[in-house]
């Protein structure tokens, strides 16, 4: 990849903004929508950021897009490499897709099939491994090596980060003024990028980060002061079942975020029910943590101008309804 925007491999919000011009035009730039039935249950205004409705279906297209643009026509030819449990993998496929370049994807066996399937649809190759006993990172690194392909982390890279900062960065740019932005935490990176973007237009802006409650590694990390590890998480929420946060994501969220909150699996269902019954949308598990934290009373006190950002619904009608049922 590229060399670090930012010193000492920092991101700032110039950063955020110049990958904004970058995807300009390539990504979609995600509505923000209300309910007057969920302001209303809370008792304050909410602003849901709907990445659900980004191509590829999650945030991830955004920083999968910024790093790649920034890789030599030669290395494009060659192509690229990454592990991921299908958002990201979907997001360096097509964007591999559309710089003319190809991909090969690291992924776990279990990956939902939607994901697996729209990964080989935007024509990457797909390498499957047990997330339980493999190790994902040195699969992608040997192949790289093999083949001369650059890695596109999922999360820890400055360029992806700022990349995925740019869904918070127009969420305060849509939403205006904001007491509290709530974001999914999983790696790290879409946390770590909103919250970059965020505090730089208002630094009184909480940043409140939601894990499922069985893959709190980065709330147990910022309790310890260091990154910890935790075992492989087993949670409906795959796209957030890290096992410990990334090194540059976690260095940025320990001075920018003011909590994290968890969320059971049960609660998630309810979200992703509720997304369904009254917002109309269709969340994928961990795209809908943010909205199990507010239905649940999680943010005690409840800020009075909320942003939430819900960050994906690749799920199929398959799994939705055995998730539910």
């Amino acid at each position: 990849m590229p060399s670090s925007p930012g010193p000492g491999g920092t991101v700032t919000v110039h950063d955020v903004t110049d990958a904004a011009a970058r995807i300009r035009g390539v990504a979609h730039r995600t509505p923000v929508v209300r309910s007057r039935t969920l302001e209303g249950l809370l008792g304050a205004e909410v602003h849901l950021k709907c990445e659900n409705l980004q191509r590829i279906g999650a945030f991830k297209f955004r920083g999968a897009y910024n790093a790649m643009s920034r890789l030599s026509p030669a290395q494009l030819r060659r192509g690229v490499v990454t592990y991921s449990s299908g958002n990201h993998a979907q997001a360096v496929a097509l964007a591999a897709r559309v710089l003319g370049s190809t991909a090969v994807i690291v992924m776990p066996e279990d990956s939902p099939p939607l994901k697996l399937a729209a990964t080989r649809g935007y024509g990457a190759e797909v390498v499957t491994y047990d997330r339980y006993t493999g190790d994902r990172v040195a699969i992608g690194e040997r192949i790289a090596a093999e083949r001369g392909l650059a890695v596109v982390p999922p999360y820890d890279h400055p360029h992806v980060i700022a990349g995925q900062g740019t869904a918070g960065l127009e969420l305060v740019q849509d939403a205006g003024p904001l007491d509290a932005m709530v974001v999914p935490v999983g790696g790290g990176g879409l946390m770590a990028g909103c919250a970059t973007a965020a505090t730089a237009s208002d630094p009184r802006i909480r940043m409140i980060g939601v894990e499922p409650a069985d893959g709190d590694d980065t709330r147990r990390s910022l309790a310890a002061g260091h990154r910890i590890r935790i075992p492989v998480p087993r949670t409906i929420a795959d796209g957030q079942a890290a096992e410990t946060p990334g090194e540059l994501t976690f260095a940025i969220n320990q001075k920018l975020v003011a909590d994290v909150v968890v969320v059971s699996d049960d609660e998630i269902r309810a979200a992703m029910v509720w997304a369904f019954e009254r917002l109309k949308l269709v969340l994928e598990p961990s795209g809908a943590t943010p909205l199990a934290a507010l239905l649940a009373g999680r943010l005690d006190p409840v800020p009075r101008r909320i942003g939430v950002v819900l960050s994906g619904g690749n799920i199929g009608p398959a799994q939705f309804a055995a998730l539910l049922s």
